[in-house]
Order: structure tokens, then sequence, then C-alpha cells
């Protein structure tokens, strides 16, 4: 790293990142990092922007965090393409901007990236930066879901439930709520207990409806 090669550059700064063979440093993760992504390491660009979003090692800098994310995500990575979109989504760092969340949340989802899926899923649904398509929203809480996030698995539900973008169906509704329940999502675990409470999908059953309510409750 110290003869300037970005990869080992890049390596350094994860060990003190994690504590991994080092003592725990974030001031010399970001040191090491910067060096990285200085000479265009996109992993670097990326885990340095994310040091700047959360003020780790840096004092907390959301526009900086959006320089290192663009530059990463310029070079497809997906994970600076997510938090790109987000940045967008939530105007951090970044005037508020719908069409640009999209823009970069479905670079990221089309490379697999669950959590963008599920992000671009909720554009489709709310009509936030495109047009409103309940069939393309359950599409990707589809793909999402079935990577195993728990918001996707619970928005599914959700259209399950009340039939949007697909015929309504209360079982799978129940088996989407259940995944994203088992997984502790406080929403789903409410849904799944209004599904017990009422019968839908299942049999009748208070004692589990309760059991559910707690959980969400907790």
């Amino acid at each position: 790293a110290e003869q300037g090669n970005a990869d080992a550059q890049y390596s350094l700064g994860l060990c003190y990142d994690f504590g991994r063979g080092v003592q725990q440093d974030y001031a010399n993760a970001v040191s090491w990092y910067e060096k990285s992504a200085e000479q265009g390491n996109d992993a670097a660009q990326f885990m340095l922007g994310v040091c700047y979003g959360l003020g780790k090692g840096v004092q907390q800098d959301y526009a900086k965090a959006v320089f290192w994310y663009e530059k990463s995500a310029e070079q497809g990575n997906s994970d600076a393409q997510y938090n790109l979109g987000y940045c967008y989504s939530f105007g951090q760092g970044v005037r508020q901007d719908y069409a640009k969340a999209v823009f970069w949340y479905a670079k990221s989802a089309e490379q697999g990236n669950a959590g963008a899926q599920y992000c671009l899923g909720t554009c489709y649904e709310n009509g936030l930066g495109v047009k409103q398509d309940y069939s393309k929203a359950v599409s990707w809480y589809e793909k999402s879901a079935e990577q195993g996030d728990a918001n996707a698995q619970k928005s599914l539900g959700v259209c399950y439930y009340f039939g949007r973008g697909v015929k309504q169906d209360y079982a799978k509704a129940v088996t989407w709520y259940e995944k994203s329940a088992e997984q502790g999502n406080a929403n789903a675990q409410y849904n799944l207990g209004i599904c017990y409470e009422n019968g839908r999908g299942v049999q009748q059953d208070y004692a589990k409806a309760v059991f559910w309510y707690e959980k969400s409750a907790e």
C-alpha cells in the first residue's frame, strides 16, 4: 500500500475500518480509503462515501458522501448507485430529486442489489420519479423479497393483501408477511396479527394474533 497499490490501500482501509489484524481506527481507514479512491478504486470511493455519510473517522458531510458515491456509481458500483439513489430520494447532500433517485436505483437494481430493488419498487408503488405502476412495483418487490429483503417481503405481502398489481391472495400475503415478520419487521408482524385475528389467508387464531401484535409492539 505504501508503494501506491490502490487495491492494497483499499484492503488496508478495510482492516482499520473493521479492526481486522489491527486496532480499529476509523481515521486511519479514511486515510487509506482516500489514497485508493483518488486513484480511482470504485470500492474505496464507495467506502469513503459511507465514512462521510456516517461521520466515521471524518466530520459528517453529506455533500462529500455524494461526491464519492457519484465517482463510484459512475464506474458501475451497485452499492454506490443504491446509496446515491437514496441521497437523491431524501435530499441528503443534494437537492431532493426523485427522477434521479429512480435512475440510480434502477442502475443498481438491474445489477441485483436487493435494497435498490426494494426502493425502486416503492418509487413505482407511490409514483415517485416515475409513473405509478403497481405491477412494476410488485416485480421489483419480488426480486428483492426473494433475496431476503424484509422490507420488500412486507411490501409484497401488502400488494397481495390488497390486490395491488397482482390478484388479491390472502394466503400469499401471509406467506410474505411471515418471512418478513420472522426477520423482525414490526409492520409485517402487525399485519400478520391482523391476518390471524380475522382469519385471512390463515385459520383464525386469536392467540397467534396476540403473539404477533406483542412482537410488533415490543
